[in-house]
């Protein structure tokens, strides 16, 4: 899936908060997240784990915002799937034996066991902070500072941390073994 695809719902979301307000932004949102899934599902006939925990963030943060007309939870919604996500980096240390990250990026790179413990490490700390930060402007911010922050926080902050990763790994590689 492009990059586009997989953003394509928070780009809606923010165009919907824009035009109309928080609660149709998160029905789109809802919708939208639905869809991709159906879209990836069709297409490839898998489902990522990333995209499964948020698709089922959206859909239940998302459907108590519109039941209790609670804007609250939306909000809380990003600080959750961040906290879930470094949960998973954290676990795959003991669970399947490898780090996450190594998993994902090791048929592109050759990496010492400590530097893959690092980034795995490294990602930890940025999903915590990006989640404790969108708490804090949630709770400190009106929704429309929010919504805008929410937005560098999806696409700007996680494509900022991964290119300054990339000079880290470059740093670092090894080459392939024969």
């Amino acid at each position: 899936m492009t990059l586009f695809f997989e953003f394509l719902p928070v780009l809606l979301f923010f165009a919907a908060f824009k035009l109309w307000g928080l609660m149709v932004a998160t029905a789109v949102l809802i919708a939208a997240t639905t869809v991709q899934v159906i879209v990836s599902w069709v297409r490839t006939r898998t489902i990522k784990w990333m995209q499964l925990v948020t698709a089922g963030a959206v859909l239940v943060f998302g459907g108590i915002t519109l039941a209790l007309d609670n804007e609250l939870f939306i909000k809380w919604k990003p600080t959750i799937v961040y906290a879930l996500i470094a949960l998973v980096f954290v676990a795959s240390h003991w669970i399947g034996g490898r780090p996450v990250i190594r998993r994902m990026l090791e048929a592109s790179v050759s990496l010492p066991d400590r530097i893959w413990a690092r980034l795995s490490a490294l990602w930890v700390v940025f999903f915590l902070a990006v989640g404790a930060l969108n708490l804090w402007v949630a709770y400190n911010f009106d929704t429309d500072t929010w919504v805008n922050f929410k937005l560098i926080a999806a696409i700007g902050l996680p494509i900022a941390f991964a290119i300054a990763q990339g000079f880290y790994i470059a740093r670092h590689a090894q080459e392939p073994t024969p």
